[in-house]
């Protein structure tokens, strides 16, 4: 595993010494032809990032055949927009590389888990076009995502949010304009990508209802997704090893399958 720093200098706008990072992990043998790449975002309630939602899925992607980058975004005291300008930056950066990676700049997938999902899901539906004008390189590629894989996500800010998520992300005196714009249910339009969810239905952290509201959103804009929702386990399963529900591990083969259907 390779890291490389997002940006040349410190980011604008940190409040710590943090230094966001892309960490890779290509394919062992280079293949014949371009893949379809993931991006991953492991979750920690904008508070820290989860080691086992981070190299492990990578792994397991490249034991599939895509190649896979994880990214070590901002997080608490930081607020928005610093991680999804991290996860942005990571989209951009693998495109620049897109030929020296054989990989296929119109298949990046993001894929997150629990805030995570949050940040996979705000770049869904949040990320950039590219900018033509911009006087940096970078900018002037898409941050968009081409697909959404989002594993037990936060996603609304109403009656289902997980509190202390946003609370790390927009501080405790957020606007209810800046709670509904990151309340990402509310933001799906036909922009927006297809998408793979699966959550739990009995989840005590991040309510399923957080996955069903962005999946009628999805519905409601004719955007094609896959979702599953498991009968019983609990948050933060990662690739669910050692769940008790051992149907819960299906996930990543699923997964894994609907990608490859799209061409990745």
């Amino acid at each position: 595993m390779q890291s490389i720093p997002l940006w040349p200098d410190a980011p604008a706008g940190s409040v710590d010494d943090f230094i966001p990072t892309l960490d890779l992990y290509p394919l062992a043998e280079r293949p014949a032809e371009t893949r379809g790449a993931v991006l991953v975002c492991p979750g920690g309630g904008y508070s820290g990032r989860a080691p086992h939602e981070g190299e492990p899925i990578a792994q397991k992607l490249n034991d599939a055949g895509i190649p896979a980058f994880v990214v070590q975004y901002r997080v608490a005291p930081n607020r928005h927009p610093a991680p999804i300008d991290d996860a942005m930056r990571a989209m951009r950066i693998i495109r620049s590389r897109a030929e020296e990676w054989n990989i296929d700049p119109e298949k990046i997938a993001i894929l997150g888990f629990s805030a995570g999902g949050h940040l996979a899901g705000s770049v869904v539906v949040h990320g950039e076009d590219a900018d033509s004008s911009a006087s940096d390189p970078l900018m002037k590629l898409s941050g968009r995502a081409n697909a959404g894989v989002l594993c037990y996500p936060v996603l609304s800010s109403g009656e289902f949010a997980h509190r202390g998520s946003f609370n790390n992300l927009l501080g405790t005196d957020a606007s209810d304009e800046m709670l509904a714009f990151m309340s990402l249910e509310k933001q799906v339009d036909e922009k927006t990508p297809p998408c793979f969810l699966w959550s739990t239905s009995d989840d005590g952290a991040v309510p399923v209802q957080n996955s069903l509201l962005f999946a009628m959103g999805l519905r409601q804009h004719n955007i094609p997704f896959e979702m599953h929702v498991y009968p019983n386990g609990n948050h933060g399963l990662g690739l669910a090893e050692q769940a008790d529900n051992p149907q819960i591990k299906s996930w990543m083969p699923h997964c894994i399958h609907w990608l490859k259907q799209m061409g990745w």
